[in-house]
């Protein structure tokens, strides 16, 4: 049995973002804004559970550490928050790969499925040794979201409001992360880490079915899948993401997501520990996990329509040098209303180039390459993502507080923003046919 595939009717209504940009396109039609808000809606809904149930175990992580069944360590609890992250480093790349080849549509509603089933069993593991093999496997799923999400809304977006459009989709992660932190405060001593857990599987029940009905394929996938080039093979996804400059573009990419998410997945990860390990008590210290993540929501859409203006490159290398500086203040005594503050912008910040950053990784390639470039960018990046909650954990666990872990953080903050900076300018241009379009430099 097929799924249904709810497409623009007739060629006009296709989007021509891989062309370069003409009047028309800066007047899309009715038809058009109509599928680019149905896709970021569907993509902010699912970039929204990925949030929540990445977050949710930092939320959830001082309740495993009191379960008297298990008796894990904060190095083991590290290593278990990891494991979600490890998936994702091979779903990403793999996942951005496929959706380039077989279409985004089909592998957005298998992720969504898949992750969810793994998330019913993160919440009935066992032992916490199957707790991490399910996190691992929904880590593969995760992974896959967001460049086939990201490649879906710059696709349909209107050409000036791709970074806009791109920030407000994953602007779910960041409301997934504070229903996270929320939940936690309000329901985790009624229904224990299993009930939050729990939770992520509920895309299973909603999302999916909502998504086999309404979600567009992409219209330059389907422009691509329906010519026929026989003098000319179409060329690898890979192809404008390793060759020449593009090349260099991609590490120096693959390096700002690496040390962007040590940062914020170490946040997210051990903050509340960190928090009260210095006087607060664990609810409160929950609350600065919210906090972290309002300011990322706020940020996502902020920092993402200055960088419309302003540029990508700017924006991105500025908000996250922003963040270093907030978390080298963090590392600062101060009160409670300064503190909260501080970890406010830093929220602001660290969102805001992560959303500015995926748009900028996403606008970069041709439209054949641009969910393997996500990808494998992030991929990549998630490896800094387990890095974070693992290195945070052995730091806890030697005696480290929330002054050693913040610097270090802040570190790696300046260097996601050199590596934002030196990516090299270039340009994709349109070539006789979409499936020979390729990136090279101006």
């Amino acid at each position: 049995m097929s799924l249904p595939n709810f497409l623009p009717a007739s060629p006009a209504r296709q989007s021509t973002i891989d062309q370069p940009e003409s009047p028309s396109m800066s007047s899309p039609s009715v038809n058009s804004l109509r599928s680019a808000y149905l896709v970021v809606t569907l993509g902010f809904l699912a970039i929204f559970f990925e949030g929540y149930d990445l977050v949710v175990y930092g939320a959830v992580v001082p309740a495993l550490l009191a379960y008297p069944d298990w008796n894990l360590t904060a190095a083991s609890a590290g290593v278990l928050g990891a494991m979600a992250l490890f998936g994702m480093v091979l779903g990403a790349p793999a996942s951005g790969w496929l959706s380039d080849r077989f279409g985004r549509r089909r592998l957005f509603i298998g992720l969504l499925a898949f992750f969810s089933c793994m998330m019913i069993g993160v919440a009935s593991a066992p032992t916490p040794e199957a707790l991490g093999l399910f996190r691992f496997l929904a880590g593969l799923g995760f992974g896959g979201i967001p460049p086939t999400v990201i490649a879906l809304v710059i696709e349909f977006a209107p050409t000036r409001r791709r970074s806009l459009f791109t920030a407000i989709t994953v602007a779910g992660f960041g409301v997934g992360a504070i229903v996270a932190g929320t939940l936690a405060v309000a329901l985790l001593e009624r229904i224990g880490f299993r009930g939050m857990f729990a939770l992520g599987g509920l895309p299973l029940l909603t999302l999916v079915p909502l998504a086999i009905w309404l979600l567009p394929e992409s219209p330059s996938f389907v422009r691509s899948a329906g010519e026929s080039v026989p003098a000319q093979p179409a060329a690898s996804p890979w192809a404008g993401v390793v060759r020449g400059r593009a090349c260099i573009a991609t590490a120096l990419f693959a390096a700002a997501n690496f040390f962007l998410f040590m940062l914020i997945f170490g946040l997210n990860t051990w903050l509340p520990v960190l928090m009260s390990g210095i006087g607060y008590e664990m609810k409160v210290a929950l609350k600065f996990l919210v906090v972290f993540n309002v300011g990322a929501l706020v940020g996502m859409p902020s920092c993402a329509w200055l960088a419309d203006r302003l540029g990508m490159r700017q924006v991105a290398a500025a908000t996250v040098l922003a963040t270093a500086l907030c978390l080298w203040l963090l590392s600062i005594p101060a009160s409670t209303p300064v503190t909260v503050i501080v970890i406010f912008i830093a929220g602001v910040t660290a969102g805001g180039c992560q959303a500015v950053l995926w748009s900028f990784v996403g606008t970069y390639y041709a439209a054949e390459s641009r969910a393997t470039a996500v990808g494998l960018t992030s991929g990549i990046g998630r490896l800094g993502g387990a890095a974070g909650p693992v290195i945070g954990g052995l730091l806890v666990s030697a005696g480290v507080g929330l002054s050693g872990n913040v610097v270090l953080l802040a570190a790696a903050a300046v260097l996601a923003s050199v590596s934002v900076f030196l990516v090299p300018s270039s340009r994709p241009i349109a070539a006789p046919n979409p499936a020979a379009a390729r990136l090279v430099p101006p």
